[in-house]
This record gives structure tokens, C-alpha cells and sequence, in this order.
């Protein structure tokens, strides 16, 4: 760095120093006067904030006193300052140790640790991280708890009082700031969390520090550069020699000074930063993007530059949202300042695309800070050309409709400054002269946003948006109205009739954001409670637009009435007055006009929107508390339902009178009269018209002429039906709770006349929903079926005893009814090509949500069979995107009420599923289909809804499971489970049922094994079948993680093998049950006699053992072998796992077992190695059968082709390391990239295997290693011979395969399944060794790469395996 800005700062500091040094301080003097700036001494004006240390608090270290935090932090450092002045090793030393003591760590440091140090702090850093807590991942800069609150802050404060206090001589002795800057280097590169979280915080906050000093250093530089300039150019009799020789050695001093800065800066930036601000923690990254801003700000002329302007550009893609968050309050910070605009030309134009993409963030607050971020670029870049093209605006506007309110609001305020700010308009005129208001035209641009949006029924959320930022005009309603009434002047300037219902649509919404002072609901990110100034706002924007809209909704009405989008919106606004104005202000007379153009609008329109509105408002009008009710409100309403129920009766007698020969006008006049009789009724009460039996007459008429009666109708009818029900229950309900006995004939509502009604209504709709024609009639019955059921539940009796006669329930035909009616209308497959449009499409799937969701009422509450919902559970996975989150809400809320019933559901739904699968596919399953991977992602899911609490959700879990069991055991007819031959029909169900397996506790999977062991037989878990594998990995999948104690596997047939665990292979209980993968077929062998082994799950590959399991075996020659066999039991380079890849070349220790049995190695005869081998033709189920999943798995990296322990003869080298040097080398490289070469079961067939004899040969030489009598000449000699016998042996081989015949069609599959044993070429370098957590960390900071030795077989491994680092209690977390 060089080069500091020139600042606009006094330097009367500095002059006083030269003052002092001219009058014969010399820079001696300044010195001084430094020196007491170091140590401050106690004054009226400048208090040095030291506490009172009391004996306890007198031996407190830096550490603890920081943390307490009773003293100021400039007190805390001068303390320091005057220990360091008396002995600066041992206040270093104080310094070290409150940075390690800060880490969490309790380790000390002592001064014989500090003088022993010869490579910098490295050893007691290494000791230092042996003294962590093992037990917590804690630290003090993110401990919880009141004592670390504010331990960050103090943390802070004190650094930068440490750089501020010792800026004038102690950071230039070449002894604190050096050993303090090397310290927190190697902190910064230590694999410990805790040491590079809290040194890189450290030295950022020391380099904000060194930055302001360097800002200081700057200023004084100029202002002694300009007093130099001053003084020479006077004239040489005034002119001082003195003040000259002191202003130069000034100016030398700073820039020394200067130097020593900027290498400090640069040994921080370089040696911390670059390596830190890419560090596997997120919050060490997010620090140096805080602090990076800082720096820019404070110093823009050195910092505000491309080369680090572009850390702050790439992190934007960081993955973490606290990171990214952190580089736009950066970039939001240095786009404030408008003179820093063109310092960001090039940043702006490299990195805007990412900022406007960051808009659509997933983490709402990055969107709203990226949203702010382009409100400033927009506003302050003034280039020549544009920054923010058309479509980048477009897309933030779009934002104002955003759910998340924050992002919506302040993508409204981007949209204020295009639309609204910054704009001049001319006056304009009505046709009357009168002139419009100032918000007119900004109205009107509003309004053609809206339009041009094309989101025109969210309304509500672009109000709300703009709420904050544009309320003067949102809430003009004067202006709105006159708009709306008032023509204007040139007819080019009136609205047509799209931004007219526009403008209704956006008054409508105003004056109800206004009058309820809250956001509308589906808006989140906000506080829900309105706070007390909102709600005293809200009631004084009430008082103002009922005062405006009292005289003026009866005008809009009028001018409008004919116009069902505006009047629906416009009978709205009257729900929003305060109706006292009504009698307080003497405006009875609006009041009539409004009732006398509800009227008008409810006979002339027949848009049910419109009719619901109307009837709304008619209700909150009809308010008995005011005077007006009595003598305006109730005679209008009474009239309107006395004229509406004569035109019903007469035109139905009319339809009636007519029969079949009723015209369309006929039909037309009954169905629009009884219409508007059901939306009178929605909201308010007509039982007193007493219709119920008339429209009754209309459900009877359907059943006599089911074919020719009017669907409208019958429809209308039903609704009214249900009205008529539900408010007979309410008054029911008020009567007895008034004392009024209902159960009298000559009551208004008669209990058993009721129950009659509500019977009869139940059986018609369930008529009509099975047998109707009409789509729209099912509907309509179903949902009165599911809300009658609802209204007429148990509940009733519970409240009200006297009310127990009307609890409805439903018959198992109208559950089966209802539940056919889902099946067939809710779960339907959309065409996506359909070209239908994208509302109605909305629209149409609003309206299957919400019949799904009444429904699930049902099933939540018990009021129909809980297992009938298996139906609806098993489309969780295939309707998922439209109905997954009812699903879900309905499986929680049944297990809330009876975990034991929900469970025996979710069984339910994968039998039926199960059963329809396999009767699809033929009665035989296929365990490779798509359906069968559907059941198994459906039942995982189902096992995520049982939570974590497994003590909450066990005994559901447990039925669950032998529900299970009982179904996929079940035999058909008279089979028996005693023969071993009948396959259950149902048994892969328990492939599906293992998913559950991880949900039970590990005493409950011992009894689920102790209850599926009580149905089956120990000779089913050895049966070679494939169709008995479900049965052997759901058993497998019980007892991983279970209590192995009380445990034990059913006694195997001999030939049976036990599978022994792999060293190095995870515990079962660690890793947690694996989802098994596609069932293996068991392979054939020859029996051979073991004893059984218990406690080990077994799998169908116990019948092949591994090379493992073969070492354990007492060594003797083996006969012959059939290239089949040889496929089963040779070593390959696919059955070499990753754990034996990676496990050093050191012996094994040997297993009570492996004592016991004998280990005497017998030699090779010649004539056993020469004994030929005949091979045999592979069958082609042979050749199809699938490889096991751990050759699955497994990594495809190549390897000799068997491990050998302790050291290796140079022929052994030779032979077994030669061919794979170079492949293997690569492992020693490091690199943050993994690589895997994916196979499938069938891609192992064909690959030359090694013979069983060269293994017996590598047993033995393995043996012979791990016998420690044997001296070196036999060890020599027993190799050679065996390294000769697999010479043979390998000649025998290759001959053999070679003289195998093959089908034409099995070679070509053999072909087909070839893997090339080859590392991936589209990897640069091979997969590294060690831990994904640890790649990062490693690939950023120096490390000893230990370099490659051809000599050496072992350091291609073991290079690997010294670069892999240690585990640590915080590293990684």
C-alpha cells in the first residue's frame, strides 16, 4: 500500500508539538509529550476510569477483567501500558495469555514456554490445544449465558483501545505489535475453531485500528507538508532555518512511521485476511466482509480499489446468509456516500447482476438489503449510462406483491422514487373548473402500474407495500372520488373503464388498511399486535374517511350501480364506517340513500359476489345499538325479505303449476328468486319466513324426475336447506340458554322437529352426492354434509345436555360416500399442457384444497373413522405439491388425539398402497420399479412425522411395526408357517416397513425382534431364496442399535457363517440404521461347519464371506475351484473397502477366536499348484446376480490385490506396488474435491478374479507375519516360495478363463457390465483423504506436504494419513 488520502482534518496537534519542539523540546520534547499521551494522569478533565481493585480482584488476569467488564477499556489498557514499561516481557506475556484465554482455553502460559519458542508461538499453540474442553464447543465469543453477553464487545473495545492508546510509541518498538501480529498469524491457521475465530477477530479489529492510525499519520503528513511549503516560499529575511529543520525531520518521523504502518497492514491483510475470509466458518467469514467495509470507509483512497473490492464481489455467492448479509451492509455503507461513486464505477458494473439477482434470495433479509442496496445505486450513480436497465426495475417492482412484508416494503420504496418522487404535473380541471387534487396524477401512474402488473386481485398487498412510503396519497380519498365522479376537462384525460374498477380496487383497499391500522393476513415478517400508536392512527383515519364517504358511497353506487366489479368493491367501504356519525352528525338521510341503492343493486344484479356483499353490508348496518336501527335499518330489511319471499312462493307455484312443461323464463324467475333469498340468508335471519317446508318441496320434486330438474335449483336449494339448519341450531342454542324450553310443539324451534329436518337433509345429500349427475350438486352436498357434521357433533351434548337429541352421526355409507367423492374430485391428475388459464387453474385448485380440507375436519375430530383416511395418506408423496401441507396437518393433529389410531393408519395406507402395486404388477413385486421406490419414499416420509421425541411417539411406532409383521406374515388359505417352502405373499412389505426401524428405541427394536421371532421360524432367516431377503434386512435393520444382550439370532443351519464386523467400519448405533439398498440374492457354496455366532445381524452375503472372514479360518489347501467360486471368495479390486484403503500397514490384533483356532500354516505341494482347475459355463443367473452394497458403495480407487502387513520384501514391492505407483501417488495431494465412480449391481461381471490359491497363498504370508518365532532367513524363504505359487497360480488362471465359453448373449451383457478400473478424468487430481470439514481449512493454509519417495512403499499411503488432521473439539463445527 502507499499512498494515504489527503483529509481535510486540523492539525493544531501537531503544531503544538512544533511549537514545543522550536522553543528547544526538539523532537525529544514531542517524544515526551508522547509519552505522557501513553500514560495519562488523573485529572478534573480527563478521569482515567479506574476502578477499585479489592484483594480478590488485584491477582485477576487481563482475561477476567475484560470479561467482567467493570472498568473502562482505555483504564484496562493503561494498566497494561504501565506494566509494559516496566517489563515489557512480562506484559507480552499477560497479552498472550488473554488471547488464549479468550479462545475458551484454560491452558497457562508461562515465560520458561515463551523462551523455550524458537519457530514462532507453534509449540505453545500445539500445547495450548491439548488444554481445550473436550466436553463443550463452546468458546467465549459464542458462549450463552449473562457472563459472555457482551464479552464480544469488550473484547473489541479493547483492541482497538490497545492500537489507540499505543499509536504514539509502543506500536513502533519492533517488540509488542511484532510479537502480537505473529501470535494471532499462527492462531489464525490452527485447526481449532475457537483460536481462528477469536484471533481472526482479533487482528481485524487491530487493523481497524492500524487503519485509523495510518488515516492520522496521513493528515499529519499533509498538514507538516504544507507548513513546509509555506515556509519556504516566504522570503528569505523572514524565513526560520529552524522551523524548517524541525518540519523536515517531522516529515521524515511520519513517514517512517507511515512505513511501519503499511507493513503492519500488509502482514495482516496478507498473512490473515486472505486466508480467513474463505474459512470453513461462516462467522469468521462474515467478520472480515464487516471489517473490510470498515476499512474502505474509513480509508477509501487505499482501500476503495479493485484488489479489494473483489473479495467483498466474490463473497456475494457465499452460501451462508449472515456472509452475504454482511458484504451488502458493506456495499450499502460505501454506495450512502456520494463521493465514492466513481472509486465504485467498475465494481458496480462487475458485480450489479449478482446484486439483482440477490433480490430473489432465499433469506428474506438478504433480499431486503440487496433491495436497499439498489435503491442507493440507482439514486447515486450518476454515470453516463444507465446502471439498472428496464428489466432489473421491472423486477424489484414485482417485489411489492412479495408475502414477506419487509421485501415488499422495500421494494416499495424503490417504486416511490420512480413513480411518485421527483415529478412535476401541471394543474388539471374538472368540466366544471373545479381542479383536481396534487395526487391526481400520481393516482392515476399507480393505477397503470396495477394494471400493467397483472396481478389485479392483490390490490391489498400493493397498499400495504406502499403504505409507509406513499401514505399522502393512498389516503387522498377526496382525490380518489372525484376521479371516479367528476369528468375532466379533456376527454384524453379520463380513465376508461379498466383503471376505473383499478382505482376502486386500490380505494376499496386503502380504506380498509386505513381503518384496521394492520397488514392484510398472508403477509409475514412483520409483528402481528398492532402497538398503540398504530391503533390511535387507525381510529383517526376511521373518524376521516367515514366522514368523506358518508356522502359520498350513496353517488358511487349510483353512477356505478350497473358495474358488478365496482360495486362489488364499493358496497365494501360502507363496513368500515363508525356508524355513530350516522346519529351524531344528523346524516340519516345518506343512510336511507344507501339502504334505497342496496336495495336497487340486490333486484338487479345476480353475480353472487355482488348479492354477498350487499347482504354483508345490510348486516353490519342492522346494528341495534344505534337509534337508527330501529326506525331506518330493520323496516328496510324486513321489507326487502318480505318482497323477495313473495316472488319466491309466487314464481315456484308458477314452476310447480307448469311440471314438465315450464319454460327456461319459468325456471329462470324461481332460481334468481330463491337465489337471492340464500344470500340474504348467509348473513342474516329469515327463519321467521318460515320457507324451510318450500324449498323442501324442491328436493322431493328431484326425486321424481331425476332427469329433467333443473340443476340451479336443486343447487340453491341445498344452500338454503343448510342456512335454514344452521340457524335453527343458533336460536336453539340462545333459547336454552335464555331458560326457554324448546322442547314444546308451539316453540319458535322445536327440538324434534330439528333433529327431523337435519336427519332428512343427511340422507338427501347423501343421495344426491352418489347419484347426482351434476358436479357442482355433489359439491355442494359434500360440503354441507362435512359442516353439518361438524355443527351437530358430540360437542353439543357437552355443552348442552338438553341439545344431546340433534348430535348427528354418519353411517359407514355416507363415510364411504364422502371418502369416493375425495378419490374421485380432489385427487385427479391436472394436464399441464392444458390451455386452460393460469387463474382458473388457480382457482380450480383453491377450491380441491378446500373440499380436501373439510374432509380432514372429519378425520382430526373423530367424527368418521380415522382409518378411512388411509386413502387420503397414501397420495402424500404423489399430490405432495398440492395438498402436502393438509396432509401433514391432518397426520399431526390425529396423532395429537390418538397416536395408537394414526399409526394403525399409516400401516393401513402402505398395505393398501402395497396391495394395489402388486396387483398391477402382476401379483410379483418388482423391487427395481418406480412404484416400489414411491412406497419407500412414502413410508421415510411418514416416519419424519413421528419427530425426534421418540419417547412421546414409542408405543405408536410399536403397533406401527406389528401391523406390519402381521400383514406381511399373513399366508393365504390354509398355508402354514411351519413349511419353509411358502413364501408369504405380502413378505417384501417388510423392505418398506424397515424405514420405521430407526423411530424405535433401542429397547423396543429388542422386543419387536422378540415378537417377529415368535411368527416365523430360525430357518427362514438361512433360506437361499431371494423372496426371503425383506425378511433378513428388516431384522437386520431392528437390531442395529438395539440391546445385542438380550438378544440372540436364531441358530443357523451349519454352513452358515456369522459376518464379522470390519475393522474400521462404523458401529451400527453411531451411524444410525441405513436404508437398505436393492435386495441382494444370496449366493451358493459349499456347507462348511462353524459355530453360530449371536449378536451380529445377518445378511444374505453371510453365505459368501469376505477376505476377512476367510483370514480366521484354520489355513488348509482348498480343492479346485470353479471360476464361479473363484467370483464368490477371491479378492477383487471392488471388494476392497475404503476402510482398507485408508487403514495403516500394521498388524491386526488377533480375536479370541482366531487364538482358539489352529494357525499352523501348511506348505504348497507341487502337485497342488499344478493341479489344474477345469472351469465351468457361468448361468445367466449367475451372471445377473447383483453385487452387495457395500461393493455398491464403495469408492472404485485401485489397490494391490491383497494388504500386507509389516515390511515387504523388494520383490514383494515389486510385484505388488510397481503397476500403481503412479495412480497412487495422487493420494498424496490435497484438494477440497470428492469423486466416486457410481456402479450398479450388475456391473462386476467379468472382471479377471484372483484364484483361491493365490489368497491361501497371502493368508499364509500374512500368517507368517504375524508369528513373531519365525526368524528372518524362514521369513525370506517362505515368501519366495509363496510369491512363486501365486506366479503359478496367476499363469493357471489366466489360462482357464481363457478356455471359458460364454454364451454369444453372456458376453455381450459381460461387455455391457465392465468397469474400467480407472481414476475419473474429468478430476484433476484424486479425491483427498481427509474429512470434507477439514479440505477447507487445509486447502487455505500452509502445510508440510511430504514429498514423494519411490523407494518407500509406504508413503503413498501414509502421506495421506500425516495430513490428515487430529480431531479437535471445535474444529469443524
Amino acid at each position: 500500500m502507499s499512498g494515504y488520502p489527503e483529509a481535510s482534518e486540523s492539525g493544531s496537534e501537531y503544531d503544538e508539538e512544533m511549537d514545543l519542539a522550536s522553543r528547544g523540546g526538539g523532537m525529544q520534547g514531542i517524544a515526551r509529550k508522547r509519552g505522557r499521551i501513553q500514560k495519562p494522569v488523573q485529572s478534573s478533565k480527563r478521569p482515567r476510569h479506574q476502578a477499585h481493585l479489592g484483594p480478590a480482584e488485584e491477582d485477576a488476569t487481563l482475561f477476567d477483567v475484560v470479561r467482567q467488564g467493570k472498568m473502562a477499556m482505555s483504564g484496562i489498557v493503561d494498566n497494561w501500558i504501565d506494566s509494559y514499561q516496566k517489563d515489557r516481557s512480562s506484559a507480552l506475556l499477560d497479552l498472550i495469555q488473554f488471547f488464549v484465554n479468550s479462545s475458551g482455553c484454560k491452558g497457562t502460559v508461562t515465560a520458561e514456554m515463551l523462551e523455550e519458542a524458537t519457530d514462532g508461538f507453534q509449540d505453545i499453540i500445539k500445547r495450548m490445544t491439548e488444554e481445550f474442553d473436550e466436553d463443550s464447543g463452546d468458546y467465549p465469543l459464542i458462549a450463552p449465558g449473562i457472563i459472555f453477553k457482551r464479552f464480544k464487545s469488550s473484547f473489541c473495545e479493547f483492541v482497538q483501545a490497545l492500537v489507540r492508546q499505543c499509536q504514539y510509541q509502543y506500536i513502533y518498538d519492533q517488540y509488542m505489535m511484532e510479537n502480537i501480529l505473529t501470535l494471532l498469524t499462527e492462531l489464525s491457521n490452527s485447526q481449532v475453531r475457537a483460536f481462528r475465530h477469536t484471533s481472526t477477530l482479533a487482528a481485524m479489529k487491530l487493523m481497524t485500528g492500524l487503519v485509523n492510525v495510518a488515516l492520522q499519520i496521513s493528515v499529519s503528513l499533509d498538514n507538516t507538508q504544507r507548513q513546509y511549503d509555506t515556509e519556504r516560499s516566504k522570503d528569505s529575511s523572514k524565513r526560520a532555518p529552524q522551523k524548517l529543520d524541525v518540519l523536515l525531520e517531522k516529515r521524515k518521523e511520519l513517514e517512517e512511521q507511515q512505513n511501519e504502518i503499511e507493513s503492519m497492514l500488509n502482514g495482516i491483510f496478507k498473512g490473515i485476511y486472505v486466508h480467513r475470509y474463505r474459512d470453513y466458518i461462516a462467522d469468521i467469514r462474515a467478520l472480515c466482509m464487516e471489517e473490510i467495509g470498515c476499512w474502505m470507509r474509513m480509508f477509501p483512497k487505499v482501500f476503495l480499489t479493485d484488489s479489494y473490492l473483489k473479495y467483498v464481489g466474490w463473497t456475494l455467492h457465499d452460501k451462508q446468509k449472515e456472509v452475504r448479509m454482511k458484504c451488502l451492509q458493506s456495499l450499502i455503507g460505501l454506495y450512502g456516500n456520494n463521493e465514492l461513486m466513481n472509486d465504485l464505477k467498475l465494481f458496480t458494473s462487475r458485480f450489479k447482476d449478482r446484486i439483482v439477482s440477490m433480490i430473489l434470495d432465499k433469506e428474506y433479509d438478504v433480499a431486503v438489503h440487496a433491495i436497499k442496496l439498489l435503491v442507493l445505486i440507482n439514486n447515486n450513480c450518476n454515470y453516463e449510462t444507465k446502471v439498472l436497465t428496464d428489466q432489473d426495475c421491472d423486477s424489484i417492482f414485482q417485489l411489492v406483491y412479495s408475502c414477506h412484508r419487509p421485501v415488499a416494503v422495500a421494494a416499495a420504496e424503490f417504486l416511490n422514487i420512480q413513480l411518485f418522487q421527483n415529478k412535476r404535473y401541471d394543474v388539471t380541471y374538472t368540466k366544471s373548473g373545479t381542479p383536481r387534487g396534487a395526487n391526481a396524477p400520481h393516482l392515476a401512474n399507480l393505477v397503470l402500474f396495477y394494471i400493467e402488473s397483472e396481478l389485479h386481485e392483490h390490490a391489498t398487498y400493493l397498499v400495504d407495500s406502499l403504505w409507509e412510503v406513499a401514505s399522502r396519497i393512498l389516503k387522498d380519498f377526496e382525490c380518489m372520488s372525484d376521479i371516479l365522479l367528476e369528468d375532466p376537462a379533456y376527454d384524453n384525460d379520463k380513465m376508461d373503464e379498466k383503471q376505473e374498477t383499478a382505482l376502486v380496487d386500490i380505494m376499496v383497499c386503502a380504506v380498509k388498511q386505513a381503518a384496521e391500522g394492520v397488514p392484510p393476513s398472508g403477509r409475514q415478517g412483520y409483528h402481528k399486535k398492532a402497538g398503540t400508536r398504530e391503533k390511535r392512527q387507525a381510529l383517526e383515519d376511521k373518524v376521516k374517511l367515514t366522514e368523506h364517504f358518508i356522502t359520498h358511497i350513496p353517488k358511487l353506487l349510483m353512477k356505478f350501480q350497473m358495474d358488478k366489479d365496482k360495486v362489488a368493491g364499493l358496497l365494501q367501504i360502507p363496513r368500515y364506517f363508525d356508524l355513530e356519525y350516522y346519529s351524531t352528525g344528523r346524516y340519516e338521510k345518506y343512510l336511507v340513500d344507501l339502504l334505497d341503492q342496496i336495495t336497487i343493486i340486490i333486484e338487479k344484479h345476480i353475480d353472487g359476489d355482488v348479492l354477498e356483499q350487499a347482504s354483508r353490508t345490510l348486516k353490519y348496518l342492522c346494528d341495534d345499538e344505534y337509534t337508527f336501527y330501529a326506525s331506518k335499518v330493520q323496516p328496510k330489511r324486513r321489507t326487502l325479505i318480505d318482497n323477495w319471499t313473495e316472488k319466491f312462493n309466487l314464481y315456484f307455484d308458477i314452476y310447480q303449476e307448469a311440471g314438465d312443461d315450464a319454460d327456461e323464463e319459468e325456471i329462470y324467475n324461481a332460481v334468481q328468486a330463491l337465489k337471492r333469498l340464500t344470500s340474504l340468508y348467509v348473513f342474516n335471519d329469515l327463519t321467521s319466513c318460515k320457507l324451510h317446508n318450500s324449498v323442501n318441496k324442491i328436493l322431493m320434486m328431484y326425486n321424481e324426475k331425476t332427469d329433467s330438474f333443473p340443476e340451479p335449483l336443486l343447487r340453491e336449494a341445498i344452500k338454503f336447506i343448510f342456512y335454514d339448519l344452521e340457524y335453527g341450531l343458533a336460536i336453539a342454542k340462545k333459547h336454552t340458554d335464555a331458560g326457554i324450553d324448546i322442547t314444546q310443539p308451539d316453540a319458535i324451534i322445536n327440538i324434534s322437529d330439528l333433529r327431523q329436518r337435519v336427519t332428512k337433509f343427511l340422507r338427501d345429500c347423501q343421495y344426491l352426492l352418489t347419484y347426482s349427475p351434476h358436479k357442482s350438486v355433489q359439491e355442494e352436498c359434500y360440503m354441507s354434509i362435512c359442516d353439518i357434521l361438524v355443527t351437530f357433533s358430540s360437542q353439543l351434548a357437552h355443552t348442552n345436555p338438553t341439545l344431546t337429541k340433534l348430535v348427528q352421526k354418519a353411517s359407514d355409507q355416507l363415510q364411504h360416500a364422502i371418502l369416493e367423492f375425495v378419490r374421485t374430485f380432489v385427487f385427479i391428475a391436472v394436464d399441464e399442457d392444458d390451455d386452460e388459464d393460469d387463474t382458473a387453474k388457480i382457482d380450480a385448485l383453491h377450491k380441491r384444497r378446500s373440499l380436501l380440507a373439510a374432509v380432514c375436519k372429519l378425520f382430526v375430530f373423530n367424527m368418521i373413522d380415522l382409518k378411512l383416511a388411509s386413502s387420503i395418506f397414501q397420495q402424500y408423496i404423489r399430490f405432495y405439491s398440492d395438498y402436502g401441507d393438509i396432509i401433514k396437518e391432518t397426520i399431526s393433529r390425529s396423532r395429537h388425539h390418538n397416536k395408537l389410531k394414526c399409526a394403525q393408519t399409516l400401516a393401513l395406507s402402505l398395505m393398501a398402497l402395497f396391495r394395489t402395486t402388486v396387483n398391477e404388477q402382476g401379483g410379483v413385486l418388482d423391487h427395481s420399479s418406480q412404484q416400489y421406490a414411491h412406497m419407500k419414499e412414502l413410508a421415510r416420509r411418514f416416519a419424519l412425522t413421528f419427530g425426534l421425541d421418540q419417547i412421546k411417539t414409542r408405543d405408536a411406532v410399536a403397533e406401527l411395526h406389528k401391523e406390519g409383521i402381521l400383514f406381511a406374515l399373513k399366508l393365504e388359505g390354509d398355508a402354514s408357517m411351519d413349511d419353509d417352502s411358502v413364501v408369504p405373499p405380502n413378505l417384501s412389505f417388510l423392505g418398506i416397513l424397515v424405514e420405521f426401524s430407526a423411530k424405535l428405541m433401542k429397547q423396543d427394536k429388542k422386543t419387536v425382534v422378540q415378537y417377529l421371532d415368535k411368527h416365523i421360524k430360525s430357518s427362514m432367516l438361512s433360506n437361499q431364496d431371494q423372496d426371503w431377503i425383506p425378511l433378513v434386512t428388516y431384522r437386520n435393520s431392528l437390531l442395529q442399535g438395539a440391546d445385542d444382550d438380550s438378544i440372540k439370532v436364531p441358530a443357523p443351519p451349519k454352513g452358515r457363517r456369522g459376518r464379522k464386523k470390519k475393522i474400521g467400519a462404523a458401529d451400527p448405533e453411531e451411524t444410525g440404521p441405513q436404508t437398505p439398498q436393492r435386495p441382494m440374492t444370496p449366493q451358493q457354496q459349499q456347507p462348511q461347519q462353524q459355530q453360530p455366532q449371536q449378536h451380529r445381524p445377518m445378511t444374505p452375503q453371510h453365505v459368501a464371506p469376505l477376505p476377512q472372514q476367510q483370514q480366521q479360518q484354520p489355513m488348509q489347501m482348498q480343492q479346485p475351484m470353479t471360476p464361479q467360486q473363484q467370483q464368490q471368495q477371491s479378492m477383487t479390486p471392488q471388494s476392497m473397502t475404503s476402510q482398507q484403503i485408508q487403514q495403516p500397514m500394521t498388524p491386526q490384533p488377533m480375536t479370541p477366536q482366531q487364538i482358539q483356532q489352529p494357525m499352523t500354516p501348511q506348505p504348497m505341494t507341487p502337485q497342488q499348484i499344478q493341479q489344474p482347475m477345469t472351469p465351468q459355463p457361468m448361468t445367466p443367473q449367475q451372471i445377473q446376480q447383483p453385487m452387495t452394497s457395500q461393493q455398491i458403495q464403495q469408492p472404485m480407487t485401485p489397490q494391490p490385490p491383497a494388504p500386507h502387513h509389516g515390511r515387504m520384501t523388494p520383490q514383494q514391492t515389486h510385484h505388488a506396488m510397481a503397476p500403481q505407483q503412479q495412480q497412487q501417488q495422487q493420494h498424496s495431494v490435497l484438494t477440497p474435491q470428492q469423486h466416486h465412480i457410481q456402479m450398479n449391481p450388475q456391473e462386476a461381471i467379468g472382471q479377471p478374479q484372483l484364484t483361491s490359491t493365490v489368497m491361501q497363498a497371502t493368508r499364509e504370508i500374512r500368517q507368517i507375519h504375524e508369528d513373531h518365532s519365525i526368524n528372518s532367513i524362514q521369513y525370506h524363504d517362505s515368501t519366495q516360495s509363496l510369491l512363486n505359487a501365486q506366479l503359478v497360480a496367476a499363469q493357471q488362471q489366466t489360462l482357464a478363463m481363457a478356455a471359458t465359453h460364454y454364451s454369444p448373449a453372456d458376453y455381450q451383457q459381460q461387455q455391457q457390465h465392465q468397469v474400467p478400473m480407472g481414476y475419473n478424468i474429468t478430476s484433476p487430481q484424486a479425491a483427498s483423504p481427509m474429512p470434507t470439514n477439514a479440505q477447507y481449512m487445509h486447502a487455505t493454509m500452509p502445510n508440510p506436504i511430504v514429498q514423494y519417495d519411490h523407494t518407500n512403499p509406504f508413503q503413498n499411503v501414509t502421506a495421506s494419513i500425516q495430513q490428515t488432521p487430529q480431531p479437535s473439539p471445535y474444529y469443524g463445527n
